[in-house]
């Protein structure tokens, strides 16, 4: 059981890493593509530009999933430095709680949030709906709620193997 649900975690880490390598590449192709359009055509595709500023929020996303992986998120860890070594857990669990509170605010929020755009129709281009391209809040706030609630029992990041 418990080596299902690592081969399980390790495949969720492998399509982060990869799905932010691929969206960086297309975001870079689809711009070099807009820049030659505008130069030697003097016009543009009038989707590019909607599409890599979803790019823009898909890569601020998973870069944070990855980040509170890999125990890279921000923080503030001043009290670290002052505390005996055996506190630092304590120390982990706190901060651990009040971000995964934050991140699960956040997801219970997005979600309400793609509801709204779903009902009202909101495009992202064209007559494309921009809800599909907006999962990626809810899925990288609730991906982030879930490793800190990790980090609250386990009182240490996960090793990324």
């Amino acid at each position: 059981m418990q080596l299902g649900i690592r081969k399980l975690i390790q495949f969720g880490r492998t399509v982060e890493d990869y799905t932010l390598v691929s969206i960086l590449i297309g975001m870079m192709l689809l711009a070099v593509t807009q820049i030659f359009l505008r130069n030697i055509f003097e016009s543009g595709l009038s989707w590019i530009d909607p599409l890599v500023r979803i790019g823009v929020l898909w890569i601020a996303l998973i870069g944070a999933m990855i980040g509170t992986r890999k125990g890279g998120h921000i923080s503030i860890d001043i009290l670290a430095q002052y505390i005996p070594e055996h506190l630092k857990s304590v120390l982990v669990r706190v901060t651990s709680v009040i971000s995964a509170s934050i991140c699960g605010l956040m997801s219970w929020v997005s979600i309400k949030f793609l509801i709204e755009e779903y009902e009202y129709g909101i495009t992202a281009f064209g007559s494309v709906p921009a809800w599909p391209f907006e999962l990626i809040i809810p899925i990288g706030f609730s991906v982030m709620t879930l490793r800190f609630a990790t980090l609250i029992i386990t009182g240490h990041q996960e090793e990324d193997s």
